[in-house]
């Protein structure tokens, strides 16, 4: 059987909140569980710098972090742990690939985006504040990826686009010195568990509504005597729909309790009682997790040796992959015989194609790549990928269709009008051949 390889960063500027436990931690330990799999998880912490620039909380985030997966059951005997730092083919890898990136693909990134349209909302220049890391950060996310050729990538949907991001870069440099890289796939959760904090609100440190993972028992039990509820009476029948203190509550319990809570929702238990129940089932859970925890914060060169470790093992794979890719583009021992000029590919050459796919606000979108992967042209929003697809055919079909529809399409950076329609009637040719 053949094993299917995954990969999941954490970034480290944060910590652990319950929210971040019942969404990605538990599940992730889990799936880590499975047969037939082979399993990557790494601290971010390269990705941290882009958005954090305290070096003590990226450190007391590391340590945190890496705690926290340990404590909740992730074995370093089983998986590949490491820090990102602690593998130097990454950023190698990431200049490598920077090589092959056009900039009109990193100009559509969400984050660079929003960079943008926040700074136009303020009146302010386009890219102020706006560094170098955060508008290459998808190409240092492709190294991460490639560096193993991971096959699946767990992700939230609104970081679907750095997955195909990561395909396309990759396409383009196995399509300039061969088939190194596997194309990954976006391992998208639909039924993820998202609580909610405080306030009722996601719960997130966006908003300060968190409950930390690790909570002393006592505070735990203060936070959530302070999350919000309505305003009706014991014995006023209670709706389960909306209530955080009943969606909390389920994330931890078997089906049977939250049956029974359900009914005591119905029969009009006090809020009262219901934050206790909440507060001992939460408590149940996170109290030998919470030992295990702080045991490790307090041995904290037992976790570096852990992710040292996690490191060699992860660099059995990097090293002589990228000494296989820096020979592949020409950066050779001089005294290993002359070098040539790479043969040309056997098989029929590259051509210009589209590409369907759908990004994080649900839309359908197509582009037209040419046989280097440069996007020669972008097309707006379908609500159906049907509409996306009548599109594409109508444009490789019918020359004139492109003049029709100009004002709906992009045109990629330093592409003509021209470069598209001889880059449609290739395909036309082709396919007539």
């Amino acid at each position: 059987m053949s094993t299917t390889r995954f990969l999941t960063g954490i970034t480290t500027t944060g910590t652990p909140h319950l929210g971040n436990y019942v969404g990605a931690i538990r599940p992730t330990v889990q799936a880590s569980r499975r047969a037939g799999t082979e399993n990557f998880y790494f601290l971010a912490d390269y990705h941290a710098l882009i958005k954090c620039e305290d070096p003590a909380r990226i450190q007391r985030s590391t340590l945190e972090i890496a705690a926290s997966w340990l404590a909740c059951g992730l074995d370093p005997e089983h998986v590949t742990f490491y820090r990102q730092s602690d593998i130097p083919e990454i950023p190698e890898l990431t200049w490598l690939l920077t090589c092959v990136t056009g900039k009109g693909l990193l100009n559509r990134a969400h984050a660079y985006k929003a960079a943008q349209d926040k700074n136009a909302a303020a009146g302010r220049e386009t890219d102020d504040g706006v560094t170098a890391g955060l508008f290459m950060y998808p190409v240092l996310m492709a190294a991460d990826i490639l560096i193993f050729n991971a096959h699946k990538v767990p992700v939230g949907r609104d970081q679907v686009q750095h997955i195909e991001m990561a395909r396309d870069i990759a396409s383009s440099f196995n399509h300039l010195y061969g088939e190194h890289f596997t194309l990954p796939e976006a391992a998208v959760d639909e039924h993820v568990a998202i609580l909610p904090g405080l306030d009722g609100r996601k719960m997130s440190k966006s908003y300060d509504n968190t409950i930390p993972l690790f909570s002393p028992r006592e505070s735990l039990r203060k936070l959530i005597g302070g999350i919000l509820t309505d305003s009706r009476a014991p014995r006023e029948a209670k709706d389960t729909e909306g209530s955080a203190l009943f969606q909390i509550y389920q994330a931890f319990a078997t089906p049977e309790e939250t049956e029974q809570m359900r009914r005591a929702y119905a029969d009009g238990v006090a809020w009262g009682d219901v934050k206790q129940a909440l507060f001992e089932r939460v408590e149940r859970d996170m109290a030998p997790l919470r030992a295990r925890y702080e045991d490790l914060i307090a041995h904290p060169q037992r976790i570096e040796d852990t992710l040292q470790a996690g490191a060699d093992r992860a660099r059995k794979t990097a090293t002589p992959f990228v000494r296989e890719l820096r020979r592949a583009v020409g950066l050779r021992h001089l005294g290993q015989g002359t070098a040539t000029a790479a043969a040309p590919k056997a098989g029929k050459p590259s051509l210009p194609s589209f590409k369907q796919y759908r990004e994080a606000d649900g839309a359908f979108y197509f582009k037209l790549v040419d046989s280097h992967g440069r996007v020669l042209l972008q097309s707006g929003a379908f609500a159906q990928p049907k509409a996306a697809g009548q599109t594409i055919a109508r444009l490789q079909q019918e020359p004139a269709a492109l003049a029709e529809m100009a004002t709906s399409l992009a045109l990629g950076q330093g592409v003509s009008l021209t470069d598209v329609q001889a880059a449609l009637q290739t395909m036309r040719d082709a396919a007539a051949a």
